[in-house]
């Protein structure tokens, strides 16, 4: 067994950190107007310097911004496509935890022009990225899946005057996101993950029952959005790695969804386009690996088996005993191993300290060093 030079890393990580003190208060004071948007991006710049470093010292070969300069790791990218506004009505999505409900409500979306690009999205954010990972690391960036832009709003959220015919706006939508692969490429991204919620959440009965209730076939959605995907990512840069992530929300260490991938993994394993899979595994909302055995043997399986969302630390023991698990249903030569999900999602971040957070990355790195050599 041996190490990968290639995304996906042996020892990787989702994508979003917890977000420092000093950044929690800038954008604050942004907020009330005291310190300027450039004021506020030098010190962002200052606190992505620092987590880039601290993925390095982790052991990391792969490293994001930690999405510092986000407030949601998709709505902030949502927004700045062509076409796409943000709603008066807000999103009301149930999160749950140990303790109870809480609910999660952003501004949702409209579709009311032609879905289109009109600049690469978040470039200057990975422009700088790049600029300064130590050689060996490769920059890696985040953005939600195409799925994204219309799972939660359905047949409503897309303007019927503008789009009469739906197929039109998955046209558009792919075209738009495959303009910014390009644009990523075109600046030297080789490492892209496009975050999929829905592709997890549609394992949920329950959620499939919202989708009907919108008006859309819970049976096949889950096939759109691995058209709609694939069309965005068919011309994808030379050397360039796309990976995708599915978990069952993330939100204040609360989630939105639960059951096994059954219902999706099949087609998903063998008709999505992507070198990797980021799948949560981290509780038995999860289900087991046995829908692993549909994987192929050209793509790759990263293990979320560390969760994100309490501080307790994992044992290597117990993480080693997993990855033979999941060995029995596809090629151990083909796993990875990362935490199940982001540690800060939306910039509240998840209910554990940065040391915290920091620890767990050593122990997938020091897991993966022992497991694959």
């Amino acid at each position: 067994m041996s190490q990968r030079s290639t995304p996906p890393f042996r020892a990787d990580h989702v994508g979003s950190l917890l977000r420092p003190a000093e950044l929690h208060q800038a954008r604050e004071k942004a907020a009330k107007g005291l310190i300027s948007s450039g004021e506020l991006r030098e010190i962002e710049d200052d606190a992505i310097r620092g987590v880039v470093e601290m993925q390095r010292k982790a052991g990391l070969r792969s490293a994001t911004d930690g999405e510092f300069r986000r407030a949601s790791w998709h709505m902030d990218f949502i927004y700045q496509l062509g076409g796409v506004s943000k709603s008066d009505e807000r999103l009301h999505v149930k999160f749950h935890n140990a303790a109870g409900d809480l609910e999660f409500s952003p501004p949702g979306l409209q579709v009311d022009g032609k879905v289109n690009l009109n600049k690469t999205i978040f470039g200057d954010d990975f422009a700088y990225l790049r600029s300064i990972v130590d050689s060996g690391v490769t920059p890696k960036l985040t953005i939600p899946s195409p799925s994204m832009v219309y799972y939660r709003g359905g047949r409503a959220a897309v303007d019927e005057t503008v789009y009469p015919d739906l197929e039109d706006f998955f046209t558009d939508l792919s075209a738009a996101y495959a303009n910014q692969i390009k644009g990523m490429g075109a600046l030297g991204c080789t490492y892209l993950q496009l975050d999929d919620t829905s592709l997890a959440y549609l394992n949920d009965p329950n959620q499939r029952e919202m989708v009907a209730r919108m008006g859309g076939d819970p049976e096949t959605l889950h096939l759109r959005n691995i058209k709609t995907m694939n069309a965005a990512i068919a011309a994808k840069p030379e050397g360039m790695a796309i990976t995708t992530h599915l978990c069952r929300g993330n939100f204040r260490s609360s989630w939105a969804a639960e059951g096994s991938y059954d219902f999706v993994a099949e087609a998903l394993f063998n008709e999505l386009d992507v070198n990797g899979f980021f799948l949560e595994f981290d509780d038995e909302r999860s289900g087991g690996f046995e829908p692993l055995r549909f994987v192929p043997k050209d793509k790759y399986v990263v293990l979320g088996l560390v969760t994100t969302k309490t501080g307790e630390l994992e044992s290597m023991d117990m993480l080693e005993r997993r990855i033979e698990q999941a060995s029995k249903y596809v090629d151990i030569e083909q796993l990875c191993l990362s935490p199940q999900c982001g540690f800060s999602s939306t910039e509240e971040g998840n209910d554990l300290t940065e040391e915290e957070q920091r620890r767990k990355l050593e122990r997938i790195v020091e897991t993966a060093a022992k497991v694959w050599g």
